[in-house]
């Protein structure tokens, strides 16, 4: 009997009962956790992730599983309820299984596992977020990586301010800036590194194929809902003169998309669906925008949720800045990644031009897309086991491609998903964004900063107040590291009903 079959239909009322499930769960999740490891070998060239590559494996057939009236029985014994089971699977199963044949009273028993092989897991994390993030500072385990504004070109004493403040980590977006920019701003970098004593990772972003608006023909009509719009490849059309034409930046995408498809607009502030298909482009039906109307600009994101497209993530600049960020950069960030494909084919362009380096370049996957998540393991198996490698949620792409009402769920699960394959993450997109825009935070940004605290690191965006911002977020991140670690309680004392 399978292992969710028995889980139903047992009432798990002794420890007897309860003993049986987990020896059975165990073998099942070892055996299927093996056949999938053989599958992911060939990937592997970094023998240092081998022993993360099988927890993961484990953690993905443990989680196929529903163990929800298992967790309920193991709870009322006192055990642990596999609730924190992500860094060491099997080390927690041997660990609950030697429990139980103690409380059942059992001859042979299995051993409980030392403290070196339980926390192993928690270990290879640190050491993986040291290797592509830098080392944490004392104060805190949560990085900060600040993405750096033009303003820190020139401006030397800003950049040491950044640092001051508490910025382990600086992004610069190639879609932003020149070459002789980047190479300023690191040599910024550099300098206060040697004046401050402090250290900083440098992460460059590949730009990547964004699919964008570009010519719009009404520049001054508001789009509301229920009007059509027509996206166009090439040119506008005599037909559609009544009702808003955009030309999509990048036509090739057009032929895709099917009838019936969702496009959302500027960054998800415009939702439309697809209501034919010409041979010129589509016509859109406004399905949902803010108040009024609002009015389609140039250069603003276009997202197809619904479209499994086929895009590569490499374009001919981002090849040209390879050169670049080999040569000045400590990592790069793979803008739209889609599958382990992409991966690989950015490996293979970095293994043409690092072969030199003293230390190896990392790659850090950005999480933004639907077909991302749906080949979240293979992304990981194939980014890892060549390269020090890291996952950044972009959670602002990520929430339009698979829908605002799923995007807390989902971030959960790459958590979960990083930290069974003992891969650092950075928390991305619209943090304290009222903040440092505009120097005053809003409630809930203060409370979404507090739960970035489970990742390794968490990205700013630029603005005016963004050394605020990092001051905020130092305290935020400090404090809540006190309270929990990951998904774990840190039972510290409490005085908060005493005094503030």
């Amino acid at each position: 009997m399978a292992v969710t079959d028995y889980l139903e239909a047992s009432s798990l009322r002794t420890p007897k009962e309860i003993l049986d499930v987990m020896l059975q769960l165990r073998r099942d999740v070892e055996k299927e956790a093996n056949e999938t490891f053989a599958s992911w070998q060939k990937c592997i060239v970094r023998k240092e992730f081998e022993y993360s590559a099988k927890n993961f494996a484990c953690y993905l057939a443990l989680r196929r599983r529903d163990l929800r009236h298992l967790q309920s029985a193991l709870l009322a014994l006192g055990l642990s309820s596999l609730g924190r089971s992500e860094a060491r699977v099997l080390a927690n199963l041997d660990a609950v299984i030697a429990s139980l044949q103690a409380v059942c009273n059992e001859k042979k028993r299995r051993p409980h596992p030392t403290l070196e092989e339980f926390f192993m897991g928690e270990n290879l994390l640190k050491q993986n977020a040291e290797l592509v993030l830098g080392k944490a500072p004392d104060r805190r385990s949560v990085r900060m990586m600040i993405t750096l504004p033009p303003r820190a070109i020139d401006d030397y004493a800003f950049v040491s301010k950044l640092l001051e403040r508490g910025m382990n980590c600086a992004r610069i977006n190639c879609a932003h800036e020149t070459p002789d920019d980047w190479e300023k701003m690191i040599h910024n970098i550099r300098r206060a590194e040697k004046s401050t004593g402090l250290s900083c990772k440098v992460f460059m972003d590949l730009a990547g194929p964004k699919v964008r608006t570009s010519t719009v023909q009404k520049p001054h009509l508001k789009s509301k809902k229920g009007d059509l719009i027509f996206l166009y490849a090439a040119r506008p059309s005599n037909k559609f003169k009544h009702i808003q034409q955009v030309k999509c930046a990048l036509p090739e995408i057009l032929p895709q998309v099917s009838q019936g498809d969702e496009v959302w607009i500027d960054d998800g502030h415009i939702g439309t669906v697809v209501e034919q298909c010409l041979a010129n482009g589509v016509l859109l039906r406004v399905t949902s925008v803010e108040g009024k109307g609002k009015v389609i600009k140039p250069d603003k994101g276009l997202s197809f949720p619904t479209t499994s497209l086929i895009l590569n993530p490499l374009t001919d600049k981002d090849v040209r800045d390879l050169d670049f960020i080999c040569e000045f950069a400590d990592g790069v960030n793979y803008s739209f990644v889609q599958d382990g494909n992409d991966v690989k084919r950015l490996q293979a362009e970095l293994a043409q031009r690092t072969a030199r380096r003293k230390t190896p370049i990392a790659l850090i996957a950005k999480i933004e897309t639907r077909r991302a998540v749906e080949h979240f393991p293979e992304i990981v198996v194939q980014g890892a086991g060549k390269n020090p490698f890291g996952v950044m949620i972009a959670r602002g792409d990520l929430a339009v491609e698979i829908g605002y009402q799923r995007i807390a769920e989902i971030q959960e699960e790459l958590l979960w998903l990083s930290e069974a394959a003992h891969v650092p993450v950075i928390w991305a997109t619209q943090v304290l964004e009222s903040l440092v825009k505009k120097g005053i935070p809003s409630r809930a940004e203060i409370t979404d900063a507090a739960m970035a605290e489970r990742a390794e690191c968490v990205m700013l965006n630029k603005g005016e107040f963004i050394l605020s911002a990092m001051e905020i977020l130092d305290q935020v991140l400090m404090r809540m590291e006190q309270h929990q670690r990951k998904k774990t309680p840190q039972l510290r004392a409490l005085y908060s009903w005493q005094s503030i």
